[in-house]
């Protein structure tokens, strides 16, 4: 992307959105407190648009994916977008735009249980069990994570080693995307 003021700014707008988004998946597959206030919010703020999607999309095993699409398809406004006030045009980038678009959708989700997963560690350590919504949530949407990584890797003697586990594979798929990116493109 170019280092122009407008695409900086519909990049950030666009992501924004997609994070906001892709939450909302996340926080559906978390099975995360829906009457929490930031669930309330993120469901707000995402209804408009995924109605005619949560329509249309089937649910295989009863997960709603629409959120996912949505978020694939904001990618591709953001691209297009971009492309456009730079004069030039999807239909030659076709292809580039929508594996971009794909690998940006992996991407917000490994970002937020990244940041989630560093959230949920200092909230272990600073306010354990704390009632406020933020970190709930947090906690919520980290637990199925640190459970499948606690099969893996057992405590140790009350030493929690799951979010080292989570941040390892968080970085292997990161760097696998960032090279199948470069040699896709």
């Amino acid at each position: 992307m170019g280092q122009d003021p407008l695409s900086s700014i519909i990049q950030l707008f666009g992501q924004l959105y997609v994070f906001i988004i892709v939450l909302r998946f996340l926080l559906q597959i978390a099975k995360a407190d829906y009457y929490n206030p930031i669930c309330q919010a993120v469901v707000k703020i995402t209804a408009l648009p995924l109605a005619p999607l949560q329509r249309i999309v089937p649910r295989p095993a009863n997960i709603d994916i629409s959120p996912l699409v949505l978020a694939f398809l904001v990618n591709i406004a953001i691209w297009a977008l971009i492309l456009l006030f730079k004069g030039q045009g999807i239909g030659g980038n076709l292809s580039a735009v929508l594996v971009l678009s794909g690998f940006g959708v992996l991407n917000t989700i490994l970002d937020i249980y990244f940041y989630a997963v560093i959230g949920a560690v200092i909230i272990s350590w600073v306010a354990p069990g704390s009632y406020h919504p933020g970190p709930q949530l947090i906690v919520q949407l980290t637990e199925p994570l640190f459970a499948l990584a606690r099969r893996v890797i057992p405590s140790l003697g009350g030493l929690d080693l799951s979010p080292i586990l989570i941040f390892i594979i968080i970085q292997i798929a990161r760097s696998q995307l960032s090279s199948l990116t470069h040699y896709l493109l």
